[in-house]
C-alpha cells in the first residue's frame, strides 16, 4: 500500500515540480517585477523604512486582527522553519554550492510575488461571522476574479488544509525531535530510549500548540511576535561566529556558488550531476522556505490591522528578504565555510540532515555546543511554524466548510504534531513538496490574473505619497 502511495506521488510529483511548474513560479515573477518596473529593487528602502524601520513602533489592534508586524511576524512564523535549515542543508548537499545562487534567485524575483499577494489579500479580504478578517488566495479569487471562479478557491484550500498537516506541521515536530536527538546522543551516544523521549516530546509540543491555537487570532499574534525576532537573532549570530571563523574561505566559496550554478559537476566532482538538478533543488528549497507564490503567507498578512493594501504588501518584500537572503544563506555559509574552512565532509550527492548543520556549528561552537544551538533554533524556528501554519490550514477549512469546521481541523491538526514526532518523515517531506506545488499553480493563476488590479493599487500609493498627501 504504501509502495503504491509512494509510487502514485513521485509520478504526480514529476509534473507538478517539472519545467512547467518552475516556468510559472519564475514567470510570475518576472511578470510582476517587469509590470511594476523593478519595485522590489525601487523601493527596497521604502519597504525597509517602513517594516524593519518601525518594529519598535506601537500599534493597537481591534478585535478579530492583529498589529502589521504581529501580522509579518505570524507569517513570518509559518516561513522561517525547518526549510532555513533542513532544506538548505539538503538543497546544498545535493545540489552543490551552485543551489545557493538559484535561491538568491528565487528570492529576488520572489519578493515582487509575495508583495503582489499581501496586497491582494489585504485588498480582497473580508470579516467572518466571528469578526476576524479573513483573507488569501481562496478569497482574492473569489472576490477579484468573481464567483464564477470559487472552484479554484476551493481547490487552493484543499491542497493547503492538506499541506499544512505536512509541511507546516508534521515535518516540523519530527525536525524537533530529531535535533533533540542529536543532542541527546553527543551526551550519551549509547542511550537507547530515543522513541519514548520523541512520543514525550510530540505530546508536549501539542499541548502548547493547543494553548496558543484555541486562544484565537490575538493570542497567535502575541506569541509570534515575540518569538520570531529571538529565534532569529539567535540563529542568525551563531551562523555568523562560523562564517568570520573561516573569513579567509568565503572568496573561493562565492567562486563556486557562482560557477556551480552552471557547472556543478565540477564543483562536487560531480555528484551534484547537471545544471537543471542544482537549479530545481535551489529553486525548490527556496520556494519551499519564503512560500514566494506558494499562497501561505497572505492568510496572515490578511487579518492586520492596517488598511492600506500598499503599506503591509512591503511586508512581503521584507519577509522575504529576512527569510532567504538573510537566513538562507547564511545557513547555507555556514555549511560551505565549515567544509571549505574546517574541512568537514558535506558528503555531496547524499542529501544531508539538520545533524550535518550542527556539526557545521561544532567547528566553533564543538560538537555538543553545535548540536545545542541547533536544537534551540530548530525547536523555535519549527515550533512557530506549527502556530503558522495553524492558521493557513484553519482558514482554508473555513473557506470550504464554514467556520464550524475550525475546531475539529485544529484537532486533527494537534494529532498530527505527535504522529510528525514518532513516524519516517521520508514520504511526509515528499507529498508536502507535492501539495506545496499544486496549491501554488491556482495562486499563480490569481496574481497574474489580478495583476493589473497589484500595479494600478501600487501605481495610486505612490503617486498620491509623492504628492504628499494623507499617506
Amino acid at each position: 500500500m504504501m509502495e503504491t502511495i509512494v509510487s502514485i506521488n513521485s509520478a504526480i510529483n514529476g509534473i507538478v515540480w517539472g519545467a512547467p511548474m518552475l516556468i510559472l513560479l519564475i514567470g510570475v515573477g518576472i511578470l510582476m517585477t517587469v509590470r511594476m518596473k523593478g519595485l522590489q529593487f525601487r523601493k527596497f528602502g521604502f519597504a525597509m523604512k517602513n517594516t524593519l524601520g518601525k518594529i519598535f513602533t506601537k500599534h493597537e489592534a481591534g478585535e478579530g486582527e492583529m498589529t502589521p508586524f504581529q501580522a509579518v511576524s505570524t507569517a513570518l512564523a509559518g516561513t522561517v522553519g525547518t526549510g532555513n535549515i533542513a532544506g538548505i542543508t539538503a538543497a546544498v548537499t545535493l545540489g552543490g554550492p551552485g543551489a545557493l545562487f538559484w535561491l538568491w534567485v528565487t528570492a529576488l524575483i520572489g519578493m515582487a510575488t509575495k508583495y503582489s499577494e499581501v496586497l491582494l489579500a489585504v485588498k480582497f479580504r473580508e470579516r467572518n461571522k466571528f469578526g476576524d478578517w479573513v483573507g488569501g488566495p481562496m478569497y482574492y479569487i473569489k472576490n477579484g476574479m468573481g464567483k464564477n471562479w470559487k472552484w479554484l478557491g476551493v481547490a487552493f484550500s484543499i491542497f493547503a488544509a492538506l499541506a499544512a498537516l505536512g509541511t507546516g506541521n508534521a515535518i516540523q515536530s519530527g525536525n524537533i525531535v530529531t535535533s533533540i536527538d542529536t543532542v541527546i546522543l553527543s551526551f550519551a551516544p549509547s542511550f537507547g530510549g530515543l522513541s519514548t523521549v520523541n512520543l514525550v516530546l510530540g505530546l508536549i509540543l501539542a499541548v502548547l500548540a493547543a494553548f496558543v491555537l484555541f486562544g484565537g487570532v490575538k493570542r497567535l499574534g502575541s506569541v509570534t511576535e515575540k518569538l520570531v525576532p529571538f529565534m532569529a537573532v539567535v540563529y542568525i549570530i551563531a551562523c555568523l561566529a562560523v562564517v568570520v571563523a573561516n573569513v579567509a574561505s568565503l572568496p573561493a566559496i562565492f567562486h563556486d556558488i557562482f560557477v556551480g550554478a552552471f557547472s556543478p559537476a565540477g564543483i562536487t566532482g560531480g555528484a551534484a550531476g547537471s545544471m537543471i538538478v542544482v537549479l530545481t533543488w535551489g529553486m525548490k528549497r527556496g520556494i519551499f522556505s519564503n512560500e514566494a507564490g506558494l499562497g501561505t503567507a497572505p492568510m496572515a498578512h490578511a487579518t492586520t490591522s492596517e488598511t492600506v493594501p500598499v503599506k503591509q504588501a512591503v511586508y512581503g518584500i521584507f519577509e522575504v528578504f529576512l527569510d532567504t537572503i538573510v537566513i538562507c544563506t547564511l545557513t547555507g555559509l555556514t555549511l560551505l565555510c565549515a567544509s571549505y574552512g574546517s574541512g568537514l565532509n558535506l558528503n555531496y550527492g547524499v542529501q544531508g540532515d539538520t545533524s550535518l548543520m550542527a556539526a557545521s556549528l561544532g567547528t566553533v561552537f564543538t560538537q555538543q555546543g553545535g548540536a545545542l544551538i541547533i536544537a534551540i533554533g530548530l525547536a523555535l524556528f519549527a515550533f512557530s511554524t506549527i502556530l503558522g501554519w495553524a492558521l493557513y490550514g484553519s482558514r482554508c477549512c473555513e473557506f470550504v466548510f464554514g467556520p464550524k469546521a475550525i475546531k475539529p481541523y485544529y484537532i486533527v491538526y494537534i494529532i498530527c504534531t505527535v504522529l510528525g514526532a514518532t513516524v519516517d518523515l521520508g514520504v511526509i517531506w515528499d507529498i508536502s513538496d507535492t501539495l506545496n506545488g499544486l496549491m501554488s499553480i491556482p495562486n499563480l493563476i490569481a496574481v497574474a490574473v489580478l495583476s493589473g488590479v497589484v500595479v494600478k493599487e501600487t501605481k495610486e500609493f505612490f503617486a498620491a505619497r509623492a504628492e504628499k498627501t494623507n499617506y
